[in-house]
């Protein structure tokens, strides 16, 4: 065992983005190990002290400073309403926030249904996992601040009530969001990734609230101190390296001679290539990274000027231009 403390405390996710998560670090840290078992999971870094942690309470734990940085969904933060530094934006676990009713209901928006409920003075009755993101966007909707003003909608919980307009009420859910219409609920507000369970459940979604992608977060005063903030600058390059590396593709490809000027000019997306003459008289093995999107684009050309194409996703691409996080200190 490691003898020093560790400098970072590091907060990740279980549930439906671990394993996209546990991807990256492995990517970024070579190893990863210790998860199935307990809620430990060690990093090739002995520095770093991570846990696995619902990615509900993520943002609130690093905001208090139980953790100096976790990974966790936007969802989660603005649900929170924490304060904390988001770092990098790791392009995982992107899931829309969506309204949805069932599929008979006569409505095409939240804003409809609230003015027929009103109207027909019916209590509307949601769920969600999002409690006070779902009533901010209530009441946000014309027709609720012209039929009941400025009140909160009521939030209901096993533990408590909060909100005074019981016409419109949002009940905590616990999962399985979306078997809860018709009978308990008119409506919910639920996280789809390709609107597949809604379907399958017979709903429709009438609004798109806002989409989150996954995170990386640091507490402020972690920031501030010299150590941890080295450190955490460490991650955000390693991290970054990856959702970098996975837009890229590292590419060798072998041309004659008298094609190489051809294939240079006719592609501007080998920027920079690495050229070098082969063993074999008369030619050269251009080397490069390049999009992935450009490579569908680049494959025709090649295929006329060039032999051998060797295609390798990387790693990591690591721009080792110092990341500098002195802004927080």
């Amino acid at each position: 065992m490691h003898s020093h403390m560790p400098t970072v405390k590091f907060a990740v996710p279980k549930g439906s983005i671990e394993e996209v998560t546990f991807k990256l670090l492995e990517q970024a840290y070579q190893s990863v190990s210790g998860r199935g078992r307990t809620y430990r999971v060690r990093l090739s870094d002995p520095e770093i002290e991570a846990k696995i942690l619902r990615p509900q309470e993520i943002p609130t734990y690093v905001q208090e400073g139980f953790y100096d940085v976790g990974i966790t969904g936007r969802d989660w933060i603005k649900e929170a309403k924490a304060d904390v530094e988001v770092l990098l934006d790791l392009e995982i676990g992107r899931v829309k926030q969506v309204i949805a009713v069932p599929s008979s209901f006569p409505y095409g928006s939240l804003d409809e249904m609230v003015s027929d409920f009103a109207k027909k003075n019916k209590t509307l009755r949601f769920s969600s996992e999002y409690l006070t993101t779902t009533s901010a966007y209530i009441k946000s909707t014309k027709a609720y601040k012209k039929a009941y003003g400025d009140a909160d909608p009521m939030i209901v919980t096993p533990w408590l009530r909060v909100g005074d307009n019981k016409k419109v009420e949002i009940f905590l859910s616990f999962g399985a969001t979306e078997a809860k219409p018709p009978e308990d609920v008119d409506a919910i507000f639920d996280i789809t990734e390709t609107g597949t369970t809604l379907v399958q459940n017979n709903l429709k979604i009438i609004d798109t609230v806002a989409t989150s992608t996954a995170v990386l977060v640091a507490n402020k005063k972690a920031l501030k101190d010299e150590k941890k903030r080295e450190k955490i600058a460490d991650m955000v390059v390693l991290l970054r390296g990856v959702v970098d590396g996975r837009k890229k593709l590292h590419i060798f490809v072998n041309v004659k001679k008298e094609n190489l000027d051809k294939l240079l000019k006719s592609l501007p997306a080998l920027k920079r290539p690495t050229i070098s003459p082969l063993s074999e008289e008369g030619w050269f093995g251009v080397n490069t990274v390049i999009d992935k999107e450009e490579f569908i684009r680049i494959v025709p050309k090649m295929r006329k000027l060039a032999q051998g194409l060797v295609v390798l996703e990387p790693r990591q691409i690591l721009p080792l231009e110092e990341v500098n996080l002195d802004g927080y200190s």
